[in-house]
């Protein structure tokens, strides 16, 4: 059976922090596609201090050369200025907006608790306060339109890790910021998305580095072409899915979920620590746990609702 090639003609496409790396590859691989593509790149370095090159140009101009479309775009989406500016260009230059990739981020390891509050904003400002400014900047337009992709960028620090402390709470908002997104454009034909990639970046190697890892030296096998595929599906008008993250890279694409264990249900209101730590066991076993829908509203959660949650068994 032969596979159908995903087309974007006609799809205009926003990929922020495109001049270099996974998003580069993302603009790339969707303008080879056939999409108009707005490259933004602020064009700072990885802690998100000012970068002399001009990383947006350098892009734009290569997929032009390839036979694309694309214009720079220098906006600052931290800021609600810089993302309408960013929106602008879009609807001014190609008349429309269908995909909004926010792929923007910075990366510095990091310890806690000596680590300086300007850590922590930076990251905030642009993982969180970036993916949600442009992606309301784009709203009204994906709306009227009545369709929408938009994919926001996670990471797998989101679930922990001791070096970099500040940057996974940033990437664990955006996961929050995601769930709660998809939900608002259910109604809109906007599908929200994410994705934790995985690939060996001037970003990750600088990284590793810095935590006394050395790199591997097939890195060409693992570069954020890798990444691409995964998240240009996520950006097609087929797109399967609505809520969902998933890890992309390294050859790899899988999918990430939120679940709950089984747990304990007291069958009276006298419940006590002694009870929790008798029932200890039941609340931890993870056979048989259940997938949190992603339609689920915290304000209407009762428990025929919670009783009638598909139960997965793990690996499933």
């Amino acid at each position: 059976m032969s596979e159908t090639t995903l087309d974007y003609t006609g799809r205009v496409a926003i990929v922020t922090g495109a001049g270099r790396g996974i998003g580069r590859a993302y603009a790339e691989l969707l303008a080879e596609r056939g999409a108009k593509v707005v490259v933004n790149d602020l064009g700072v370095a990885m802690d998100g201090h000012s970068d002399a090159e001009s990383p947006a140009m350098a892009c734009a101009e290569a997929i032009v050369v390839g036979g694309g479309t694309a214009v720079p775009n220098t906006s600052d989406v931290t800021t609600a200025e810089g993302a309408r500016a960013l929106v602008a260009t879009a609807m001014d230059t190609f008349g429309g907006l269908d995909i909004v990739v926010n792929n923007a981020g910075i990366f510095t390891n990091d310890a806690f608790p000596e680590m300086d509050d300007e850590l922590l904003r930076r990251q905030f400002a642009v993982h969180i306060e970036g993916s949600f400014q442009v992606t309301r900047a784009a709203w009204p337009h994906l709306t009227e339109a009545g369709y929408g992709r938009v994919v926001l960028t996670t990471s797998t620090s989101a679930l922990g890790a001791d070096n970099t402390v500040a940057y996974g709470v940033a990437k664990a908002a955006v996961l929050g910021l995601g769930r709660s997104l998809a939900q608002v454009g259910r109604k809109s034909g906007i599908k929200v998305n994410m994705v934790a990639p995985m690939a060996f970046t001037r970003m990750m190697i600088a990284g590793m580095v810095d935590a006394g890892i050395e790199a591997p030296d097939d890195i060409a096998d693992r570069g954020p072409d890798l990444v691409a595929p995964l998240v240009a599906l996520l950006c097609h008008e087929t797109c399967p899915v609505n809520g969902e993250v998933f890890v992309s890279g390294l050859r790899r694409v899988a999918r990430m979920f939120i679940g709950e264990t089984i747990g304990y249900t007291h069958p009276g209101i006298d419940l006590t620590p002694e009870i929790v730590a008798r029932e200890w066991d039941s609340i931890m076993r993870t056979d048989g746990f259940r997938l949190l829908p992603d339609t689920m509203r915290w304000s209407v959660i009762n428990e025929k609702e919670l009783a009638n949650t598909p139960l997965l068994a793990p690996g499933m």
